[in-house]
């Protein structure tokens, strides 16, 4: 695909490669660890598609080569392989922005930067992904929790209970420090998506699973949250408890809800049941995507469940006639 693309071998970037790295430079400027993470994994798709080659990536790669008729094919390539709207544009995102950097860095003309990211968005609409938490499994994956006695099983209820009760992403779970809870009001200070701070609330029986968690933990400096190995201890990063991943987050959730023999949940499916049960009950929308750090409210009415039980309503006063 390299030469259908760019013209030029990706697979060997090493004699095109510029000494300041834009790929490097753009995540560099990224604000989390999650979002280096996301938009790494983005650019390397990219460079992969350039190159043919699935094991490349965007590390030292000649961007600043790229033209408006590379880019162009790419979005067409992506199209091509089935992406949803969202997934390509987020891609082009990506690369929109490594592209500023290699511009910033000197390496590219003002006129072949804004050619090469004069590319419309794909249009595309799609159904928020995943499934609500049927609240039975949630109970069973808390009893899973409450049947370990090691400090992992008081841990993952907090964290089960967390997910639950404040809908936050994977990443701000595993963000979570103990300074930034208040048990007074029950809240969570957190910072999300774009680095803006938010506070989550998380109800009496979630508070009474966290403090339950904080008696074990202790109140040291460091994650709310924190790593534990296979001897039962607590992991520390100097004198603080560790922070968890995002991915850790997730697996331990998988881990819970299988043991009590329930189908797999991610934490996304914890968020969109966190926001439909809010709209469900009457909450306004604002709060709801206030909550939920959403910086659109359209964003968070996509997982408003009102409107599929009206349409379903609707359906349901047909009557199929008997054969």
């Amino acid at each position: 695909m390299s030469q259908a693309i760019a013209g030029r071998d990706w697979s060997d970037p090493a004699a095109l490669a510029p000494a300041a790295d834009p790929y490097r430079a753009y995540l560099d400027s990224l604000g989390s660890a999650e979002s280096r993470r996301t938009m790494r994994g983005c650019l390397d798709r990219i460079a992969a598609l350039l190159a043919g080659d699935g094991a490349v990536t965007g590390e030292g790669q000649p961007w600043h080569l790229l033209r408006y008729e590379h880019t162009s094919r790419l979005r067409a390539a992506m199209i091509d392989l089935g992406w949803s709207g969202a997934y390509v544009n987020k891609h082009l995102a990506a690369l929109r922005r490594v592209l500023k950097e290699a511009w910033r860095l000197d390496l590219m003309a003002a006129d072949d930067y804004q050619r090469a990211c004069d590319l419309q968005p794909v249009k595309a609409q799609r159904l928020p992904v995943g499934q609500a938490v049927d609240a039975d499994a949630l109970a069973a994956a808390l009893y899973a929790c409450d049947a370990d006695p090691g400090p992992a099983g008081a841990r993952d209820g907090a964290v089960l209970a967390t997910l639950y009760t404040t809908g936050c992403r994977r990443a701000e779970i595993a963000s979570m420090r103990l300074a930034d809870y208040d048990t007074a009001e029950r809240s969570i200070r957190i910072v999300g998506k774009g680095n803006k701070e938010r506070a989550v609330y998380v109800t009496e029986a979630a508070q009474a699973r966290i403090d339950r968690w904080t008696a074990v933990r202790g109140l040291g400096p460091g994650a709310l949250f924190c790593p534990i190995n296979k001897a039962g201890r607590l992991r520390r990063t100097g004198n603080q408890l560790a922070a968890m991943t995002g991915q850790a987050i997730a697996d331990l959730l998988t881990k819970r809800l299988v043991e009590a023999g329930q189908r797999r949940h991610t934490p996304h499916d914890f968020r969109r049941t966190f926001i439909g049960e809010l709209l469900d009950a009457g909450v306004d929308l604002a709060i709801t995507q206030s909550l939920v750090g959403h910086a659109s409210p359209a964003t968070t009415a996509r997982y408003d469940r009102r409107p599929a039980r009206r349409s379903r309503e609707a359906v349901d006063r047909l009557h199929l006639p008997e054969s």
